[in-house]
């Protein structure tokens, strides 16, 4: 399928990438100065990463456990084994693919001697910082919400960083109750994938929770047969911890195993993080 494609100036600093489902925002510094020009071609360059995952879309579709064979290209097999790492077999490499694509653009930018990268693709970052270069974000409790909770400082005590968000709402499906989940990790293709299993864990039996299969509201999903939710009614304050520490176990489990720094599980106000995350992320009185 061939999308239409657009860059546009969004601002000073930024270049607005569209194409199908992405949507990227690029920023790139040297030395604190504005790279506008090598961002369009960044843009350009992102295309050609989207339209190459796209050629082998229906092994990617697959739930992880099902790939014998991974495709003969980088990006696509980053994807798949970000998805192994995470450990849920029936997600399905897609899970990785907004991260995995925000990566690539940032290593692209970052290989050509910038000291400071900031990739958003909807959500899902990956950044890169040189020596002496810091990098701030803001983490929302709710996807679309404009107001902000968290604060994730970032440093160079490693160049490269991934903060990606998944949640109800978003433009991924999910099977849980998380207003956003932001994973922290040293890329945004892991953490892509990482949010998506923690934010599915997210989850508690209640017939407030309105859930149908993937496959009704989107034919060409990669979760057929799979309930997603589309809902959330009035939920006691006990069923929510119960689906939040349920989602934070799983958070755990992936720090413990070091494939993601920390995580941070919100349902609208009530949120919770592992502990892990405390080195960089904090809340906003």
């Amino acid at each position: 399928m061939a999308y239409e494609q657009s860059i546009a100036l969004l601002d000073e600093e930024t270049i607005l990438a569209e194409c199908g489902p992405m949507r990227l925002a690029i920023r790139a510094w040297q030395n604190g100065a504005a790279q506008i020009a090598l961002c369009r071609q960044a843009a350009e360059v992102s295309f050609g990463y989207l339209e190459a995952i796209a050629e082998h879309r229906a092994t990617l579709a697959l739930p992880v456990k099902q790939i014998e064979r991974s495709p003969d290209n980088d990006l696509a097999q980053r994807m798949i084994q970000s998805v192994k790492a995470v450990g849920d077999a029936d997600l399905t490499p897609m899970a990785a693919v907004a991260g995995t694509i925000a990566d690539a653009v940032a290593d692209w930018l970052f290989d050509r001697g910038l000291t400071k990268v900031v990739v958003d693709n909807g959500g899902d970052i990956a950044i890169r910082l040189a020596a002496g270069q810091t990098a701030t974000v803001g983490i929302r409790p709710h996807i679309n919400s404009l107001d902000i909770s968290h604060i994730a400082r970032l440093d160079d005590c490693r160049s490269a960083w991934g903060v990606t968000t998944s949640g109800i709402g978003g433009r991924s499906f999910t099977r849980g109750i998380a207003s956003a989940v932001t994973v922290l990790a040293e890329n945004a293709s892991i953490a892509d994938a990482a949010a998506t299993a923690i934010g599915n864990a997210c989850f508690v039996q209640d017939p407030n929770i309105r859930q149908i299969p993937a496959e009704q509201i989107d034919p060409n999903t990669d979760l057929v047969g799979q309930l997603v939710t589309i809902g959330i009614g009035k939920l006691t304050r006990s069923k929510c911890e119960i689906a939040q520490n349920k989602a934070l176990e799983r958070a755990e489990d992936l720090v413990a195993g070091g494939d993601i720094d920390g995580a941070l599980i919100c349902q609208n106000k009530l949120s919770v993080m592992t502990s892990s995350l405390a080195a960089w992320v904090h809340k906003i009185d």
